[in-house]
């Protein structure tokens, strides 16, 4: 049995859509090391609330990303089958759910801005940055919202380049004002973590207002336009719930999950917050080839199977799959290689530096599981639409295996931090493994358009 595709135009498709989602991961994982770099050093507790304030934030981004790639199953296939219509109905209500919620999270986050970090953290001082912080960036979520489904609805009918340079834009002006916010630069006055939050807001204005314009004005394959918001969707409805719901719920349920995860580490001590904090970007870093293969066997799988091409979907998965485990592989290799080095660029208390030096042991063994994982649920399976086993797999063994298990290893067994971490992160080894078996079976294979399966 041949786990590679034979076609050449199939490579050619994916690293048209892999690259640009790639380099527009490493330019957002730039604006967080940025952010890491800069605001961390002012000292461990304002980045510790910067990381567990954008825990929160991190549940709101989840949701929006839940929703854009749910939607996308449906337009991804639609677009393949040429129906336009449709497309444009499912996105509507996707941009109405986003609203709602954004608007929601602003409200809440202005009103209860310590009510929130108190979910993460007892350390008052802690909390107190963290005000700042979430005072300011509250105003993002309508804009972090309309970018974040804006893009991945172009993404799922193959544009890709404005995206990147979407991100290109908000990457540069997010590093010069926080330069300039955070120390207080060129005239400006000095507002530390604050600072940080003011360049994040003004960064997502720009980029929303670009892709904004595009979206409505300048495409030409969708052909959106405002009024299109206010049209009458409910015969997509059915559709929606039945295929983008699943990946809401699943998302949304997995990032308070992660959050859990964070109020394990909150608990721990600010030592294990901040070293996290540290190792997560350069786990980051080594996994932007993930996302973008994972973004683009959705997109390619939901084109294939939108063109009733069920055996091609099946083929290009088993190399996706391949692909899965060289990824990890290399993305393991590297956080082993240059983590030590990204480590020692921080000035830190002993204690946080042994525990970010086991962190980045630990990760190096889970990636090869994430990568498999993350190209597989967020990827092919997803892409086929085979949301409803999804929102099994992502919720299940979180909550059942790695929140639990975290805990008991910090606060019962008071284990190493690599161990903690390990039992974290358990569920990555889990569902990896349980996907491929959900792979092979062929039950993920079905058609948005017709409804029917493999």
């Amino acid at each position: 049995m041949s786990y590679f595709v034979k076609d050449r135009s199939f490579y050619n498709d994916l690293l048209r859509i892999a690259l640009p989602v790639t380099l527009q991961s490493i330019l957002l994982i730039g604006i967080n090391m940025a952010d890491t770099i800069m605001v961390g050093s002012l000292g461990e507790y304002q980045l510790s609330a910067t990381s567990l304030s954008n825990s929160f934030y991190h549940i709101f981004q989840i949701f929006c990303l839940g929703i854009g790639y749910g939607s996308a199953v449906v337009t991804a296939q639609y677009w393949g089958a040429n129906k336009l219509a449709e497309l444009k109905r499912v996105v509507t209500i996707m941009l109405r759910i986003m609203l709602i919620v954004a608007l929601g999270f602003t409200v809440v986050t202005l009103m209860l801005p310590g009510q929130i970090l108190r979910i993460y953290t007892p350390d008052q001082q802690i909390i107190s940055y963290g005000i700042k912080y979430l005072r300011v960036i509250a105003f993002t979520f309508v804009l972090q919202g309309l970018s974040q489904t804006f893009t991945i609805t172009l993404r799922s009918v193959g544009v890709v380049r404005l995206p990147l340079v979407t991100t290109i834009v908000s990457f540069v002006l997010n590093i010069v004002l926080n330069w300039i916010f955070i120390f207080g630069k060129l005239g400006a006055p000095r507002m530390e973590i604050a600072g940080a939050a003011w360049a994040s807001l003004i960064a997502r204005l720009v980029e929303a207002a670009i892709i904004m314009y595009y979206f409505l004005f300048l495409d030409d394959r969708i052909k959106y336009k405002l009024k299109d918001f206010f049209a009458k969707c409910n015969d997509q409805m059915r559709k929606f719930i039945q295929y983008s719901v699943p990946v809401i719920i699943s998302d949304v349920l997995l990032a308070l999950g992660m959050n859990a995860v964070a109020i394990v580490m909150g608990h721990i001590g600010a030592a294990f917050v901040a070293a996290h904090a540290i190792i997560a970007v350069i786990n980051q870093l080594s996994s932007v080839m993930t996302q973008g293969m994972s973004n683009a066997s959705s997109i390619m799988t939901g084109h294939a199977l939108g063109q009733n091409r069920l055996q091609d979907a099946y083929d290009q998965g088993k190399t996706f799959l391949v692909i899965g485990v060289v990824v990890g592989a290399i993305a393991g290799a590297i956080v082993m290689i240059f983590g030590p080095v990204w480590i020692a660029t921080y000035d830190l208390e002993p204690q946080t530096q042994d525990i970010a030096s086991q962190l980045i042991m630990a990760s190096a063994a889970i990636l090869i599981f994430r990568s498999v994982g993350s190209i597989m649920t967020k990827g092919v399976l997803r892409g086929g639409g085979d949301t409803r086993f999804l929102m099994i797999a992502d919720i299940l063994f979180l909550w059942a295996a790695s929140i639990p298990l975290g805990y008991l290893a910090a606060f019962v067994w008071q284990i190493s931090a690599f161990w903690i971490f390990m039992f974290l992160n358990i569920d990555q080894v889990i569902k990896a493994l349980w996907c491929v078996h959900r792979f092979k079976s062929r039950k993920w294979i079905r058609t948005v358009a017709s409804g029917t399966e493999f």
